[in-house]
């Protein structure tokens, strides 16, 4: 599945074009290209979509290469913004996000 199957290529851009000069801000993102209208389940195929590995976790290797996900255009995130994104998501303190909490972060 593609990011674009989910979400809107315009909306992308847009967001992208938003953080190219500016910190990355995962609230912010995500309201942008339209996930926060978007119902839980349909939030979660986008999580699908970002854990590239599979392993039902967005671990911070693959966090730091998110945008990218959403469009080649993309951007790779700093170390602090990643560290920042893992934070804010991360509400067990295991290291990584799970499809649970990717929502509540989505949604909040």
């Amino acid at each position: 599945m593609l990011m674009t199957d989910l979400l809107k290529a315009e909306e992308i851009k847009k967001a992208l074009e938003v953080f190219t000069g500016e910190t990355f801000d995962p609230k912010k993102f995500f309201e942008l290209v339209g996930m926060k209208a978007m119902t839980a389940e349909d939030v979660k195929k986008v999580f699908q979509v970002l854990d590239v590995d599979g392993s039902g976790f967005i671990e911070e290797e693959e966090l730091k290469f998110v945008l990218k996900r959403f469009s080649q255009e993309g951007r790779d995130l700093t170390d602090s913004e990643t560290s920042a994104f893992l934070k804010a998501a991360d509400k067990d303190g295991d290291g990584k996000i799970g499809i649970d909490e990717f929502e509540v972060l989505v949604h909040e």
